[in-house]
């Protein structure tokens, strides 16, 4: 006999499914569009198990496994589901046979390269906390004078505006009036490469995350989507 399914929040059950993350779920629930058995909620403190739960009306089923995609983001688009300044957003160039996914994280709209999408909102979360250490790769063009001995200190994490940031590696492929650098984050910061290099005197050109974990864009090209295993 299996054993019975452990309750879990109304949030977490309808980020599981893959319909959206669990912060959004627990709006959903606070806007009134969320029924359970029949009854709208106005709490996502409930916990649930077995019941059926409804969003605007439809049913959902909990995804058995969730589906994992690596995605190369181009210059020019939000990570965003709308966008209030109506810029095109990532998930507005998904080919149509896409399922409905969320973005683990963010590329902002002048940096491109690997951006993981997953039809779960919990796995999503799971990539997303800190505590889970998965390191971020990003090839960076700079313009301006690159001050080796300087960015190699990193490594032991800096401060810069009251910001703390951990430690960063840098590796330096090429060197000229537009330097190309090999940069690893522990972190991800909100635009913390930029910030970390604008510090230093450096204007960054171009910034292409290429790996994300145990992740890697590969020889995917701007707009193309791959399916990929999740580890």
């Amino acid at each position: 006999m299996s054993s019975p399914k452990p309750p879990e929040r109304i949030a977490k059950a309808i980020a599981k499914s893959g319909l959206c993350s669990r912060r959004d779920a627990e709006k959903l629930v606070l806007e009134g569009r969320v029924k359970v058995n029949g009854k709208i909620i106005d709490s996502p403190a409930l916990n649930v198990t077995d019941e059926i739960i409804e969003v605007d009306g439809k049913p959902i089923s909990a995804v058995e496994k969730a589906r994992l995609f690596i995605y190369y983001k181009p210059v020019g688009l939000v990570t965003t589901h709308k966008d209030e300044l109506g810029r095109d957003t990532v998930f507005e160039h998904l080919p149509k046979n896409m399922p409905r996914v969320v973005s683990v994280g963010r590329l902002d709209l002048n940096s491109e390269g690997l951006l993981l999408l997953t039809t779960s909102g919990e796995v999503a979360r799971q990539f997303e906390l800190p505590s889970s250490g998965f390191k971020r790769v990003y090839r960076v063009r700079v313009f301006g004078h690159v001050q080796i001995t300087d960015l190699k200190k990193l490594k032991n994490g800096i401060t810069i505006d009251d910001v703390d940031y951990a430690p960063i590696l840098v590796e330096f492929e090429k060197l000229s009036t537009n330097s190309w650098l090999k940069i690893t984050l522990q972190e991800g910061k909100n635009r913390e490469i930029r910030k970390v290099l604008k510090h230093f005197g450096l204007e960054v050109s171009r910034l292409i995350r290429i790996e994300y974990g145990e992740y890697k864009l590969g020889d995917l090209k701007p707009g193309e989507v791959k399916e990929v295993e999740l580890l």
